[in-house]
């Protein structure tokens, strides 16, 4: 791989800028100054150092985000301007990475950016039943009859039927949902259906990942090696 690339795959800098630092000597490879942007380099094995900094190779980057409330998921808001999630990372890293799924703009916790497009499309996929499990926060306590009708699906905007869920009340008006599906405010609608209102959730797992609990909220990390080998399972995914 050429030099410029790796620099630039890695987020470290932009070709144009790599060349810089190449004709300034600030890039080394194995121990000796880079001779030029397209030298090879091989990723995994060169040891590649920018101004005094190695260079980690990571063929995809992947990140978990306690999203906070107000921050849109997607890699830009051209409609209304507003902080996306993206912008929580690494500066490196945010032209890289995208939004696996959404959560809406007051919904809080786990996320996950990747750059990795086909895993986020198979973890996203209706196909692969890849659970989704939420703290809610209800205006008034689910009765036994309501839990019931949730968690066998309930119609919602456009008619639609959900699809099962499971519900674990905790105390009150506060429990834990898992869904597999990801429709438009989905959990939100559902409680609308049977009379009952939604006035906080956060998002704790989403598939074999959990929200890492010293995060603090619009904390990041990026995802170990198990967490990821247990992602890309999910989805159907060698690494």
């Amino acid at each position: 791989m050429r030099l410029d690339k790796y620099l630039s795959a890695a987020g470290e800098c932009s070709r144009r800028d790599c060349a810089r630092d190449v004709r300034a000597g600030l890039v080394l490879i194995d121990g000796s100054p880079a001779r030029s942007a397209d030298a090879d380099v091989l990723p995994g094995v060169s040891r590649v150092v920018r101004r005094g900094a190695v260079v980690e190779w990571r063929e995809h980057v992947h990140i978990m985000l306690n999203k906070p409330e107000g921050y849109v998921s997607a890699t830009e808001d051209k409609k209304d301007g507003c902080p996306v999630v993206t912008e929580l990372c690494a500066e490196r890293d945010r032209a890289r990475v995208f939004p696996c799924g959404r959560l809406d703009k007051y919904t809080v916790g786990l996320m996950l950016l990747t750059d990795d497009g086909e895993l986020a499309h198979r973890l996203l996929s209706p196909a692969r039943h890849v659970d989704k499990t939420y703290r809610y926060t209800a205006l008034s306590e689910l009765s036994h009859d309501a839990r019931e009708r949730l968690e066998g699906g309930v119609y919602i905007e456009g008619g639609v039927l959900t699809a099962p869920c499971h519900i674990e009340p905790e105390d009150g008006t506060h429990g834990l949902i898992t869904i597999h599906e990801g429709k438009y405010h989905q959990i939100k609608q559902m409680f609308g259906a049977v009379g009952n209102k939604i006035t906080a959730l956060e998002r704790v797992s989403f598939g074999p990942l959990a929200l890492d609990t010293e995060l603090p909220r619009g904390g990041w990390r990026y995802l170990t090696d198990d967490e990821t080998a247990a992602l890309y399972a999910a989805a159907g995914l060698k690494r």
